[in-house]
């Protein structure tokens, strides 16, 4: 056989197996750039469902204030959230959030887009409410507070240290402005009525930013204050008011929630 023929089968069975490793590379690649580049799967954790509207300022700036001489002592916290759709809530809270001396928290909120209207008084605590597991519902009648006739709800809590609670709505349309929250205390006894309306009565406004109408409203609130039933004809012989803290036996400076 002539010796050109003899080298050429000689070469090309070698010649084939390189062709099919250069092919079976190509077929690797090419699967291995369609699961690289295909469209990632979306993992549930991280989901822009899950994630909540609202979010906490880091560094407040306090809008409003609330003042309690006998609260001396009692922790204070305040936080300002905002949400994406434009809604802020001022939330004041004065003393320990569980446990069996009195717990005020106040929220006030300016709704922006989230919502068109307010919920009920009753469904705006059951949700504001949820971490303490609220139970025993019972509906009262409207209290008086310089900020008006409020909404009022009693409940007891069923998470943490026992407690009894009075919470208050009130919601106004012409600025949209919501006032909430809750006074709470351990033990047999329940919160006074008058006890609440007095705490209310030290709520205060710092600034308003450039929302005016919320200026003229803590502004009329403040003409119909009372200083804890002073200027009240029928309660001006008794004592000022009643403690809303237990009083501290060495003098302090007030417990002021807020700047």
């Amino acid at each position: 056989m002539h010796p050109v023929l003899h080298s050429w089968r000689d070469e090309l069975p070698a010649a084939l197996l390189r062709i099919s490793a250069y092919v079976g590379g190509l077929v690797f690649l090419s699967i291995a750039a369609a699961h690289i580049f295909q469209s990632p799967s979306v993992i549930p954790g991280i989901s822009t469902a899950d994630r909540s509207p609202w979010i906490e300022v880091e560094r407040p700036y306090p809008a409003f204030a609330l003042t309690i001489p006998e609260a001396a002592g009692a922790p204070s916290h305040y936080a300002i959230r905002r949400h994406d759709e434009g809604g802020r809530k001022d939330i004041l809270e004065l003393g320990e959030p569980d446990g069996a001396a009195p717990y005020l928290q106040v929220e006030i909120y300016r709704p922006g887009r989230e919502i068109a209207t307010f919920a009920d008084a009753k469904a705006e605590i059951e949700a504001s409410a949820a971490a303490l597991a609220p139970t025993a519902f019972t509906l009262d009648p409207p209290l008086t507070s310089k900020f008006g006739p409020l909404s009022i709800v009693r409940f007891d809590t069923a998470r943490g240290t026992p407690r009894h609670c009075l919470a208050f709505v009130r919601a106004n349309d012409d600025p949209r402005v919501q006032l909430s929250g809750w006074f709470c205390q351990g033990g047999s006894d329940f919160v006074d009525r008058s006890t609440l309306s007095c705490a209310l009565d030290r709520l205060t406004l710092l600034s308003a930013g450039n929302e005016p109408k919320i200026t003229a409203l803590f502004a009329q609130a403040e003409l119909n204050r009372t200083f804890c039933g002073q200027r009240d004809t029928i309660l001006a012989p008794t004592p000022k008011y009643k403690a809303l803290w237990q009083a501290l036996p060495s003098r302090a400076e007030p417990r002021r929630v807020g700047r």
